[in-house]
């Protein structure tokens, strides 16, 4: 366990001290989110690599002395992360790279990396005496925020667009959650969410508003290093909505260099849908703030047209020498099988998302033969069924006859 040292603006750079600091940054508003950081000179003494190979914790709190919780009893019991990472040979070759690696997070327990942020996320309200947890979500933190209040005995309040897919909302409901439809879209259910928790003083588990939920995102980074032992990629890609899970990737290997632990930052490539698209914008626009559209693609996780976490995610992208790529929804959807057929992992449109954008700067030139690539899937494909049956062409039907099978057969 570790006590921060000081929560510092990512636009303002005001520091505030972690026992009174508020969500955001006082002077710069809800745009204004927050650096958790640490001693990192006293840090250095005990995490080394000498002690992380020595511990055989597999989850993310093999990291605890660079993650916010004050109390062991305050960590869920559900296993998250160390979620595999592997080595995809035959897309590497297909693509021309050197290596690629797939890291799976959607093994995690409710299906998707918003687990590693619900994870610390609730384990900080139990810190601070908080019962009831709520965020607003396109789907994926909704369901993971429900499953890690259940397992602690919590309630939690979750708002998410009336269009979010059934599958998501089920999880929500057999979790014990209070769901609230919000008819609108992301945007709409976030402002609903933010004036609800400031009313009830409910924790806010907003991963862009709340500023320990990215240091549980983090962890991400950090195993693809340790993975790796050590030597981490020349570019590592990921789908981009809010801004969050962008944002922990940098802020892991941002860690792990004040640790001592790596010796580069990977270039981080974030990937956005063409019909979602704002932090793509601003950066390719030169901008230094991002402006807020409407979103529309069938990747619902990552359909954000108004992301609140935009400062560090475009911080990613600039500081690491990185890049931004839009894909297509029907891009996104030939990912899908592609990306299940060649290293067996099923990945949600918003997942797939990542790929889909490796496969585009491949085609285009961007990536070198002497690359070694990462690639993080978000989530788990069995959460959004509808738009995975998109992807595919459709099952035989027979009746229980061999003749008939085999004229079907032949078709094909």
């Amino acid at each position: 366990m570790s006590v921060p040292s000081v929560l510092k603006c990512v636009i303002c750079g005001k520091e505030f001290d972690p026992s009174t600091a508020p969500y955001t940054c006082d002077a710069c508003g809800l745009d204004g989110t927050l650096d958790v950081l640490y001693d990192y000179a006293l840090l250095r003494k005990s995490m080394d690599r000498a002690a992380l190979k020595a511990d055989p914790t597999p989850s993310l709190w093999r990291y605890e002395a660079v993650l916010p919780v004050l109390r062991r009893e305050s960590i869920p019991s559900l296993q998250v992360g160390w979620t595999p990472l592997y080595s995809a040979e035959r897309l590497a070759a297909k693509y021309g790279v050197k290596e690629l690696f797939v890291k799976d997070d959607g093994r995690n327990p409710t299906g998707s990396l918003k687990d590693r942020a619900s994870a610390v996320g609730v384990a900080k309200a139990l810190d601070f005496g908080r019962n009831v947890v709520a965020c607003s979500s396109t789907g994926n933190a909704a369901s993971s925020l429900s499953g890690f209040a259940a397992v602690m005995g919590m309630q939690s309040t979750i708002f998410v667009p009336e269009q979010a897919p059934q599958a998501k909302v089920t999880q929500l409901l057999v979790y014990g959650a209070t769901v609230v439809l919000v008819k609108g879209d992301y945007a709409d259910a976030f402002r609903l969410a933010t004036a609800a928790i400031d009313k009830f003083g409910w924790y806010n588990r907003n991963c862009a508003i709340n500023p320990y939920l990215v240091e549980g995102k983090k962890t991400c980074a950090m195993e693809i290093a340790e993975q790796l032992g050590w030597d981490v990629p020349d570019k590592v890609f990921i789908s981009v909505g809010d801004g969050c899970c962008i944002g922990g990737l940098y802020k892991g290997f941002s860690d792990l260099m004040e640790l001592g632990l790596i010796d580069r930052m990977p270039a981080i490539i974030g990937v956005q849908a063409e019909g979602s698209k704002p932090i793509h914008d601003a950066f390719k626009s030169g901008a230094q703030r991002v402006t807020f559209t409407k979103a529309e693609t069938l990747a619902d996780s990552i359909s954000v047209g108004s992301p609140r976490n935009w400062a560090k995610a475009l911080r990613a992208v600039r500081k690491t020498g990185g890049d931004m790529i839009t894909v297509t929804d029907q891009e996104i959807l030939s990912a899908i099988p592609e990306l299940a057929r060649s290293t067996g992992v099923f990945g949600e449109p918003a997942g797939a998302t990542a790929f889909a954008g490796f496969r585009k700067a491949a085609q285009s030139g961007i990536l070198k033969e002497a690359d070694r690539v990462a690639i993080v899937v978000t989530g788990n494909g069995l959460k959004d069924i509808v738009n995975a049956q998109k992807s595919v062409g459709k099952a035989i039907t027979v009746g229980p006859d061999l003749e008939e099978l085999e004229r079907e057969l032949k078709k094909r």
